[in-house]
């Protein structure tokens, strides 16, 4: 008897270690599937029809259908600079350089992916429209209420997850096999300015 309780005591503690290790894996990635620059995360083989299947599974469920990473690069911020999650409770400064590729766009969606509804139908900028300062730096600020520059605005929901997504297409600098490299002094700053 005994050793039947060690045995589903073994098999269920694989079982949960199993399920939990695939969970991160698919979620959070690895340092074999991602790459991290501050509060922004990139997965290394998005969009490529050879890409791990941790990185297939990861976009099977965000739904979204990149484009390979020798094309365009991808980068998602669920927190701030600090670590701190973003939420809609919360106005933040996105401040971000000139990046050397042919066009990007910054949007901003709930936790679960999905566009925030607002009156303005303001969802993202891009390298087109965003206002720009002398020194050709963008600065766009996310709040529930209007801002001037570049407002993106958070909704009306008090304490919603947020997640900021940079599309960054075409960049002019690869490696050897041809993925697009942004430097991680170029990747925007979210600083948190103040929680309501």
């Amino acid at each position: 008897m005994r050793s039947l309780g060690y045995f589903i005591g073994a098999f269920t503690l694989a079982l949960v270690l199993g399920i939990g290790s695939a969970w991160y894996m698919i979620e959070r990635g690895s340092p074999l599937t991602t790459e991290k620059a501050g509060p922004w995360e990139s997965w290394i083989s998005e969009g490529n029809p050879n890409a791990d299947p941790y990185t297939k599974a990861h976009l099977a469920r965000s739904g979204r259908l990149p484009l390979t990473s020798t094309a365009a690069r991808y980068f998602v911020a669920h927190t701030d600079d600090q670590g701190s999650s973003l939420t809609s409770s919360c106005e933040y400064s996105v401040v971000g350089m000139p990046l050397n590729a042919r066009w990007w766009s910054l949007a901003l969606y709930d936790g679960f992916g999905a566009l925030i509804d607002n009156p303005s139908d303001r969802y993202s900028f891009n390298s087109e429209e965003a206002i720009r300062r002398s020194d050709g730096t963008f600065h766009v600020t996310i709040s529930r209420n209007a801002r001037p520059e570049n407002w993106l605005p958070s909704g009306t929901e008090y304490g919603r997850g947020l997640t900021l997504m940079l599309r960054v297409y075409g960049p002019r600098d690869t490696d050897v096999l041809g993925i697009g490299q942004i430097p991680v002094e170029r990747l925007p700053k979210i600083e948190r300015v103040i929680c309501e």
